[in-house]
């Protein structure tokens, strides 16, 4: 089983240069989530019949939102995080109702495990959504995927909008303390993965410098100025299905590029 996590960054865009079908007939994904859609369902021209589409876009137009096209029929399929994760997370009355509006959570159910497809919220340059990052989504997250992992293993996808690691991003004495890897943000990654969850991609290139993002600014793609945050994070329960965990740096039509994993 394929699964692939692409941040689109405009869902028409990739379309109108067929950058998404292109990647879909070469590396034919079981399922393939995306987040940044940009768009509603129905908003774009999507000739992919062999997929069941699932949606959660923002209310806001030309804004956030996650998709997932599977080829697998869902059991279930769930929107946002639920109530009981956001009520517990002290502090999120001031802000997190917006953030509810923005598509960032999309779950899908499976036979043996749960697909939870994330769009993090970016902590501004200005640092201006650090603490909110800090002390609620990243909370509610971990709150919801643990709680998911009670009921069956879980996978969670995503563009996570944070550099863990120095090994990362090209620059890290340069960045540090700016948006994306600021010690909240990395800590945040740390907490997901002393709670049980794996990086999947660094679980088996320990060592490997690969980005997943470059900066449309200075020819940083070319240059391979960029940073590696988007990621696959599994129960420890699926280790031993785990059969590669990539990052398809050569797959254009985005400023990011999509990453796999595959599954026994």
């Amino acid at each position: 089983m394929k699964i692939y996590s692409w941040n689109v960054n405009g869902l028409r865009a990739v379309l109108s240069k067929g950058a998404l079908q292109n990647f879909v007939k070469e590396y034919a994904p079981d399922i393939l989530c995306l987040q940044e859609t940009k768009a509603q369902r129905g908003q774009a021209e999507i000739d992919l019949p062999e997929y069941e589409e699932l949606w959660n876009s923002a209310e806001r137009a030309g804004y956030s939102g996650t998709a997932i096209f599977t080829k697998i029929h869902p059991v279930s399929v769930h929107y946002d995080f639920p109530e009981g994760i956001t009520t517990a997370i002290s502090g999120w009355e001031d802000d997190f109702g917006d953030a509810r509006k923005e598509g960032r959570v999309l779950t899908a159910e499976f036979e043996d495990f749960f697909l939870v497809n994330v769009y993090v919220p970016n902590e501004k340059d200005d640092l201006g959504r650090l603490k909110y990052r800090e002390l609620v989504w990243d909370k509610a997250l971990l709150a919801y995927m643990q709680q998911l992992d009670t009921i069956k293993p879980v996978i969670v996808c995503g563009d996570f909008n944070v550099a863990h690691e120095e090994i990362d991003l090209a620059r890290p004495k340069a960045n540090e303390g700016h948006a994306g890897f600021t010690k909240e943000g990395r800590a945040g990654m740390t907490q997901y993965l002393r709670a049980g969850f794996v990086d999947t991609f660094r679980a088996i290139h320990p060592d490997q410098i690969q980005y997943s993002w470059w900066s449309y600014r200075g020819g940083a793609r070319a240059k391979n100025v960029g940073w590696r945050i988007d990621y696959f994070l599994a129960s420890v329960g699926l280790s031993d299905r785990i059969v590669a965990a990539e990052i398809c740096d050569e797959v254009m039509g985005s400023d990011h590029c999509p990453i796999l994993l595959e599954l026994k």
